[in-house]
């Protein structure tokens, strides 16, 4: 099994930095009201699903408790984006097609966030376990 050496190796990091990066590029696009607001919102959130993981990543050397949390802490992130997808939509500032996308890709981080907390909680007491190995 290969082990994982940086956050930007794990799948669910590429997945949601990718969706991040799509919603950043297309919400600038928001009506100039929604750019200290709604905009901003979805940008922070969809960006905080990654910091999380990066952050819990790096922290894991020292605590696998500590990098369960910050997965945690991501996946309340993917689904506030969700949230604020719907707002979008609801608002008509993107279309049917892209919130179908951006919602389904948000709902695919977070089952992938908790699969990866599920693994990580059976093996959070065994030490020789290491979590670099769930891509």
């Amino acid at each position: 099994m290969a082990f994982i050496k940086n956050y930007d190796e794990l799948d669910v990091f590429k997945e949601a930095f990718s969706l991040s990066l799509e919603i950043h590029k297309a919400s600038l696009g928001f009506p100039k009201i929604e750019q200290y607001a709604l905009a901003d919102q979805l940008r922070r959130s969809s960006k905080s699903i990654c910091a999380n993981i990066a952050e819990g990543f790096a922290k894991q050397q020292s605590s696998k408790t500590e990098f369960r949390r910050f997965l945690l802490i991501a996946l309340g992130s993917s689904e506030e984006t969700s949230l604020w997808i719907k707002y979008t939509k609801e608002l008509s500032y993107i279309n049917e097609a892209c919130a179908t996308d951006w919602d389904s890709r948000s709902n695919k981080v977070s089952r992938m966030l908790q699969s990866l907390i599920s693994k990580m909680a059976k093996n959070i007491n065994n030490d020789e376990s290491d979590t670099r190995q769930f891509g």
